[in-house]
């Protein structure tokens, strides 16, 4: 499988591609690349965002999920950057506004991370919630800071300084 590796602030990534469509980001970072278009653009939007200069990714997507897992990360990718939404909201816009606590799994299982924005996600009342991010929480403050959001110090207290 076709597959790069590159540093960024938050630590090695590596990331995936099938068939010239992403459908893996993970920490880490292999030894052996295996680079495609689709990898090398992924690279130069990741290296754009981090820098801070990408807000939106335009990167040929292919998550493997259920289809409840499928409309969670499409809606994900509609919170724009610098902008945050709770659990419950994220679940209204994916078209199930009672299973908020299915959309926190879905949100632990995006295989996607950063491209498909999960750490734009928070708890009711602004808590961050998780990450299940290499880092964690440190690691979700670090991207929502990138793109301007302070969340709070405390992991469970405290509201957002936009």
């Amino acid at each position: 499988m076709p597959q790069i590796s590159i540093n960024t602030p938050v630590g090695a990534i590596t990331i995936f591609a099938f068939e010239d469509q992403i459908v893996a980001l993970e920490w880490g970072f292999v030894e052996e690349i295996d680079p495609s278009p689709v990898l090398e653009e992924a690279q130069k939007q990741l290296g754009a965002y981090f820098r801070g200069d990408l807000r939106d990714f335009d990167l040929p997507l292919a998550p493997d999920g259920t289809e409840f897992q499928q409309a969670v990360w499409q809606a994900m990718c509609k919170i724009p950057a610098g902008k945050t939404a709770s659990y419950k909201e994220l679940a209204t816009m994916a078209g199930s506004p009672k299973a908020f606590q299915a959309v926190g799994t879905a949100c632990g299982l995006n295989p996607i991370p950063i491209i498909i924005p999960c750490h734009r996600v928070l708890a009711s009342g602004d808590k961050p919630g998780g990450y299940s991010g290499e880092g964690g929480l440190e690691t979700k403050r670090a991207l929502l800071k990138i793109e301007g959001v302070a969340l709070p110090l405390g992991s469970d207290q405290g509201s957002l300084d936009l």
